[in-house]
Order: structure tokens, then C-alpha cells, then sequence
């Protein structure tokens, strides 16, 4: 099985499909096969990511799966790729009861390590409290690094990778803020040969983040 890690967030709307969608198309076009996974129950962003891997994409749900189901899924699914990637579900720890059956569970259950998509488009250094928050809130869940979203400027980009070195924490890098991307965010995935938001997301994830560390979690 290739190696995998898991897309998630603090919170719903940080960005981290747009993010989970152009890594998975960046590996696709650079010919690594790519599986996707999807938490949950979901059926819209499934379909985009096999539009884009070419693979079906699989939920992984701890709610009505047992732990041991959606541990044969990712096995049986993930044997033959070169890399897994699996998106989360709104907030890392959200689940129907407190963090049971969130993201987070998922990421235990398969022992998975966490890129966590921070929103940076209104803060600098207090995003250090909460990203300090995120990986000590549970030590059984590894938040391998960070991938900070609408980045203002390269001032704004160099406060935020101050404030990964001064926690310890990875940053694998960033996704400017462009007004291309945020109104083409519904559509991403649909069709990544054609749309030019789609191709501008590609050059810049493949610019901006050190995707090749990704592949190696």
C-alpha cells in the first residue's frame, strides 16, 4: 500500500477541499496513482475526486461502519496506489457525539498523520494558539504539519512560518489568496483539463507547497 495522510481543518470553510482536491490532481498529473477517500457520508465531493484520481473514492465513516470495516476499505482500496488521500469532514474533531465519528477517529482508526488547512486570511501569530491548541489537544491524533490558506503576501507568509518554527510544526507550505480560486471554489474538481481556476490552483499548491514531503508521510 502506498503511503497516505488525511486533509483536514479546524473548522468547516478553511479551505481544505479546494486544498484535498489540487494535491490529489498535482500527484495524478505528475503520474503518481492516487486513491482518494472522502470522511463521512458524502456523495458531491466523492465524485469530483474521482473525476480528478480517475478511482473511485471511497467514504470512510465511523458512524455506521465499524472501525474494522473502514480499515479493510482503506486496505483494499489503497493496496495498488501510489499514495492515499483522504479529506475530512468539517472540523477535525467534529462527530455526531463530541469527537465520535469525526475525522479524527478516522485518522486513529487508520493511524493516519493529519495536514491541518489553517485559514490565515484574517491573522498572523495567533494562529500559533490555535494550531498549538490542535496538536495538543489529543495525542493520540499526529497533526504531522500545516498548510496555511489565502495567504496575503510574501510579509504575511514569513509571520506565518515564524509561527511554525517557534511551535515546532511543520509548515509544508501555502495557498495564496486569489480571487480566482475563491470564485471558482464550488466548481473546483469538475474539471481540472479546462477551467482555468483549476490549473492556477495545480501551479500554485505545486509552487508554493513542498508536496514531495507530502508524498512521503
Amino acid at each position: 500500500m502506498g503511503h497516505g495522510f488525511m486533509i483536514a481543518a479546524p473548522n468547516s470553510g478553511s479551505g481544505k477541499t479546494t486544498i484535498a482536491r489540487g494535491l490529489m490532481a498535482l500527484f495524478a498529473l505528475k503520474g503518481y496513482s492516487v486513491q482518494p477517500f472522502k470522511c463521512g457520508p458524502d456523495y458531491i465531493d466523492t465524485k469530483f475526486h474521482t473525476a480528478v484520481c480517475g478511482r473511485p473514492s471511497i467514504n470512510l465513516d465511523t458512524f455506521m461502519a465499524t472501525p474494522q470495516h473502514v480499515r479493510e476499505l482503506y486496505d483494499h482500496y489503497g493496496k495498488d496506489a501510489d499514495v492515499c488521500v483522504v479529506e475530512g469532514m468539517m472540523g477535525l474533531f467534529d462527530g455526531y457525539d463530541r469527537d465520535q465519528g469525526s475525522s479524527a477517529q478516522v485518522a486513529c482508526v487508520l493511524s493516519l498523520p493529519v495536514v491541518l488547512v489553517v485559514d490565515a486570511r484574517s491573522a498572523a501569530y495567533s494562529t500559533a494558539a490555535l494550531i498549538q491548541g490542535f496538536v495538543n489537544f489529543r495525542k493520540d491524533v499526529c497533526i504531522s504539519g500545516v498548510i496555511f490558506n489565502r495567504v496575503g503576501s510574501a510579509r504575511h507568509q514569513a509571520m506565518l512560518q515564524q509561527v511554525c518554527d517557534d511551535l515546532g510544526v511543520e509548515c509544508y507550505g501555502y495557498l495564496p489568496k486569489r480571487a480566482e480560486l475563491e470564485q471558482g471554489s464550488r466548481y473546483l474538481g469538475l474539471d481540472f483539463s479546462e477551467k482555468p481556476e483549476n490549473k492556477l490552483l495545480v501551479e500554485l499548491l505545486e509552487s508554493n507547497v513542498r508536496w514531495q514531503q507530502l508524498l512521503a508521510l
